[in-house]
């Protein structure tokens, strides 16, 4: 750029005011400051909404990297097939329960089981918008969508390599339309757990340790893997496939997170909105790195060896611990919340092989248990927050999800069977359910 160019740009910007672009003036009956609000709130539902939606890509990944190759192809279908059932069953029932119902009614179910109206009229003027002093509906149920979407992520890990592709799916419609849309009411939708002072920012216990309470009833009722544990109760150890994929998953969640925490400001409209944004996301992103050197550190020293998937989940354990409360905590408060969920993995893995848990991917120490820490970890940095109250939520919302998960669970075993037959397992779910391998240049793992 010349001299005379850099010269002239600042005179031409200064003048722009005065041409003919700038002379008609605001539009008659439009507040300028009240669609800024509008138009930035709906802006971070919207890529707090994708940012989530990758989450998808980030559970795939994981799980694909973590099951041996014969059954890859089964964890890619599941995690397509429930994102894709979560999408219209939370449209059709899920939303009109959640909101704005704070208890079951049967007005609130009826309402629902036909789908909300939940998109504005295609180019909605500001007079005519659902909410324009706030954000436009679509966007919200955009985000909300997500959210619900996750939680039946959670569950599919845990049950992998023995469970039948069609009674998960069937559990994975009830747990969308029903299951966490009706408890999320109880915080989220006004209701009950709302009143009492619950406090849970983003869903340490509303997404994570419902999607981690239904995986856990589902693996007891299943029960664990072909050769999981030798007659003698030991371990033995079935190695994941691909940790490339599983790592490249671990990132794609961490990246998904700061939609899913820092889209829950649920608000971008001022100076101090967007400051609290940023602060989300530097609590939540230390949070992660905190879980993930505890991991690194404390396998280190039990095992004299660093162990990778102990590390992935230390990571994402420390993602879920911080989600009950990525605001109020310093970076280091946070750095320490979320190191305890990583020290939380290392300990709970091994625990749950003593009580014959089978959990492929590690989905119930991450979701559930670093879930419940980092729901009552609320009171050390939110002053708001009562011990109680956080105590009473989880034992509420873990009542709730373990009977009604285990009523559906048993219901399927019974009338379709939940678990492949041994063959089936032994050759993997790939061929025998669905006739294709991911990887069919390779042996089977």
């Amino acid at each position: 750029m010349t001299t005379l160019a850099k010269l002239a740009l600042p005179a031409a910007l200064i003048a722009l005011p005065s041409l003919g672009l700038a002379e008609e003036g605001p539009v008659p009956g439009v507040n300028a400051s009240t669609d800024t609000v509008f138009i930035l709130n709906s802006l971070l539902f919207l890529v707090g909404g994708f940012l989530v939606f990758w989450m998808a890509a980030g559970f795939a990944m994981l799980e694909a990297g973590l099951v041996r190759s014969k059954n890859v192809t089964m964890q890619l279908i599941k995690n397509i097939s429930l994102f894709s059932l979560a999408a219209i069953f939370y449209y059709l029932i899920g939303y009109n329960l959640m909101y704005p119902l704070g208890t079951w009614s049967v007005d609130g179910i009826l309402s629902g089981v036909w789908g909300p109206g939940v998109l504005e009229a295609v180019g909605v003027t500001s007079d005519a918008a659902d909410d324009y002093s706030y954000a436009s509906t679509g966007s919200d149920f955009f985000f909300q969508l997500m959210f619900c979407a996750t939680t039946a992520s959670i569950v599919s890990g845990t049950l992998a390599e023995r469970i039948k592709l069609w009674p998960f799916l069937i559990f994975t419609i009830v747990l969308t339309a029903v299951i966490y849309p009706l408890q999320a009411s109880w915080k989220w939708g006004g209701g009950f757990l709302d009143a009492a002072g619950f406090l849970d920012f983003a869903g340490s216990t509303v997404v994570h340790s419902v999607g981690g309470w239904a995986a856990l009833t589902g693996a007891i009722i299943l029960g664990p893997r072909i050769g999981k544990y030798n007659k003698e109760g030991r371990v033995v150890p079935i190695p994941g496939s691909n940790l490339t994929l599983a790592t490249l998953g671990t990132f794609i969640l961490w990246l998904g997170w700061f939609g899913f925490n820092g889209g829950s400001q649920l608000a971008m409209g001022t100076v101090g909105d967007v400051a609290d944004v940023s602060r989300i996301f530097a609590n939540t992103n230390t949070a992660a790195a905190g879980g993930a050197i505890a991991a690194l550190i404390l396998t280190q020293i039990l095992y004299k060896k660093p162990d990778l998937t102990m590390v992935l989940n230390g990571a994402l354990a420390g993602l879920v611990s911080i989600t009950a409360e990525p605001l109020t905590p310093s970076l280091g408060a946070a750095t320490l919340i979320g190191a305890v969920g990583g020290v939380i993995v290392v300990f709970a893995v091994p625990f749950l092989d003593k009580l014959k848990i089978d959990d492929v991917v590690g989905a119930i120490p991450v979701h559930l248990i670093a879930g419940i820490w980092g729901t009552i970890a609320v009171v050390f940095t939110n002053g708001d927050a009562s011990l109680g109250t956080q105590l009473y939520a989880i034992i509420v919302v873990g009542l709730f999800t373990v009977v009604v998960s285990a009523i559906v669970w048993f219901i399927l075993k019974a009338t379709m069977g939940l678990r492949v037959d041994e063959e089936t397992e032994i050759n993997g779910l790939d061929m025998a359910e669905l006739g294709m391998e991911a990887y069919p240049e390779f042996s089977k793992g």
